[in-house]
């Protein structure tokens, strides 16, 4: 099982990124895939979930400014990110698993990360 994020930079406040994570070793159509951010001196953090149908979750800290998406014939996730702000800069990362219903953004719930990748904002 592998995945592979990419597509961080460095942007200015307001600007966009879409990160991609690649995955393989598994069938991607029967997981979900979330994207977690870490900043210095933070935790984790889950920012979004995508089941393995259409269904999609965020965190409220992104939420209407991050659109996550799949394509499984691609074996890749995204994670579009829009109206970024300097709150934003962390290392991103995908994982893969099958969190419970009320845990879909608790990074425990995932088994393989990819080995993310750095967005850094500034104002």
């Amino acid at each position: 099982v592998q995945l592979q994020a990419s597509g961080g930079g460095s942007v200015q406040a307001g600007g966009s990124l879409k990160l991609s994570c690649a995955t393989s070793g598994f069938r991607l159509v029967d997981y979900g895939i979330g994207w977690f951010r870490q900043a210095p001196g933070k935790e984790r953090e889950g920012i979004s979930h995508i089941r393995t149908g259409t269904g999609t979750y965020y965190a409220d800290s992104v939420k209407g400014r991050f659109t996550i998406s799949r394509d499984n014939a691609k074996r890749t996730v995204y994670l579009q990110m829009n109206s970024l702000k300097p709150e934003d800069t962390a290392v991103y990362y995908c994982a893969v698993g099958r969190p419970v219903a009320s845990a879909r953004l608790t990074p425990s719930m995932y088994h393989y990360w990819g080995q993310g990748t750095l967005v850094t904002v500034s104002s």
